[in-house]
């Protein structure tokens, strides 16, 4: 989608700090960073929320997941970490290309404040 940040990163037509890269999915720096580490994992097909998931593309959520395993054993957060995801206006989703956070390196208390 042109008008779309994400695709747009994915493109390489808006700079981002990588973190990881595969045929599916692309993980970069979070510019607002609300923890030490805190990459936007994202799939590299356009999907709007996790409200378009279906039969057809369900299979780019599993990618993001095993991206981040990836990811989470790339930078060493053996401590853990918190996977989130925001969808529609009352989540939070404030770009419309589904997207999942990974935080880590503090103690993430819950509920999140």
């Amino acid at each position: 989608m042109e008008d779309c940040l994400f695709c747009n990163i994915v493109a390489g037509k808006v700079p981002s700090k990588k973190v990881y890269e595969d045929e599916y999915v692309y993980a970069f720096l979070d510019i607002a960073p609300q923890a030490p580490f805190h990459a936007v994992v994202i799939p590299k097909r356009h999907i709007a929320s996790a409200d378009e998931i279906n039969a057809e593309n369900s299979i780019e959520v599993a990618r993001v997941f095993e991206a981040i395993a990836k990811i989470a054993r790339q930078e060493h957060l053996e401590n853990g970490y918190r996977v989130v995801n925001n969808c529609g206006e009352d989540g939070g989703q404030t770009v419309q290309h589904m997207h999942f956070h990974l935080l880590a390196r503090r103690n993430l208390a819950w509920p999140p404040g």
